[in-house]
């Protein structure tokens, strides 16, 4: 990928124009922040292209972030809109993955920012980042753990009463590959006891604290313990979930092209063995819910390209 070392700082509006989305760059060309005139506002992290802040235009913040999360990028984020790709587990397709990271190698690799766009006729309520990163901009190490040729576009939209979070995965060489992706959305709650999250009557899943035991859930989710497994709702990725906190719902995320949704909360004693995790009770007040591809593994052929994408409503 093309390097601009000499890109602004903010990219402004034109004098003379009404009210537009600003963007700036910030932290030595190491953040990207996007705000409505409203007063909305988006945080992304070129580390790993997370996105670590989204508040709405009282300044209310609508994700998790650890007090010990790694924002140099030294490691990746504990926190906010990690991405996953190309595996969601280490080692879970055999000789192919068992040289990545958990989780993979998107969330650790430095991405590149590719500019702003506004719908037009919208541009106060409306705007979406881009960002990319190739396999060639890759680290040595990833290089050789995962050596296919890919292209990687991530699109954050924000508007002011949602999020979009878009990926596109491309095959960029002559070898076909196969891959997991998720999106791995840490919201904020108050108190995780009042959480329920409705979406997924019915839906076939795996637990990962019972060795990966295949059941069916019935009912909402509600939160007494550490919770990690990985669901498939019934009606596909037109099924929306909601998250609702004392009776009240919260938020209300639709997916496009993207069949499972894992939902997590590690409780006391999996937060207390997490260097980055902080404060240590902070499990009381966040749940993770990721929408995602990663039960089984979706195939790229030369040329090939998939699509995935979030929407989380307020």
């Amino acid at each position: 990928m093309v390097d601009r070392p000499n890109k602004p700082s903010a990219l402004a509006t034109t004098p003379g124009l009404p009210p537009q989305a600003q963007v700036t760059i910030s932290h030595g060309n190491a953040r990207v922040t996007a705000a409505l005139p409203t007063g909305e506002s988006v945080v992304v992290l070129l580390h790993g292209a997370t996105v670590i802040s989204w508040k709405d235009a009282s300044g209310d913040e609508k994700l998790w972030l650890s007090e010990a999360a790694h924002l140099d990028g030294s490691k990746a984020v504990r926190g906010g809109i990690p991405l996953v790709f190309p595996v969601f587990g280490a080692g879970s397709n055999g000789e192919k993955t068992k040289d990545l990271p958990q989780h993979g190698f998107a969330r650790n690799a430095r991405w590149e920012f590719l500019g702003k766009s506004t719908s037009e006729g919208d541009s106060a309520n409306v705007v979406k980042l881009d960002f990319g990163l190739s396999s060639e901009s890759l680290a040595d190490e990833y290089q050789k753990a995962w050596p296919y040729r890919f292209g990687l576009l991530y699109s954050v939209t924000l508007t002011r009463e949602s999020l979009t979070t878009t990926i596109v995965i491309t095959n960029d060489g002559d070898e076909p590959f196969e891959f997991q992706t998720l999106l791995h959305t840490y919201f904020r709650v108050k108190d995780i006891s009042q959480v329920s999250i409705d979406g997924f009557d019915g839906a076939p899943y795996i637990d990962q604290l019972a060795n990966r035991a295949a059941k069916t859930h019935a009912g909402a989710i509600t939160f007494d313990g550490e919770l990690d497994s990985i669901y498939t709702p019934a009606g596909g990725p037109k099924q929306e979930v909601t998250l609702s906190e004392g009776g009240r719902r919260r938020v209300r995320l639709v997916r496009d092209n993207l069949e499972d949704v894992v939902v997590w909360n590690p409780h006391v004693a999996k937060a207390a063995g997490m260097a980055d995790f902080a404060p240590k009770d902070g499990w009381r007040n966040m749940v993770c819910i990721e929408a995602g591809s990663v039960r089984g593994w979706q195939r790229l052929d030369k040329g090939d390209a998939f699509e995935g994408a979030q929407t989380i409503h307020l």
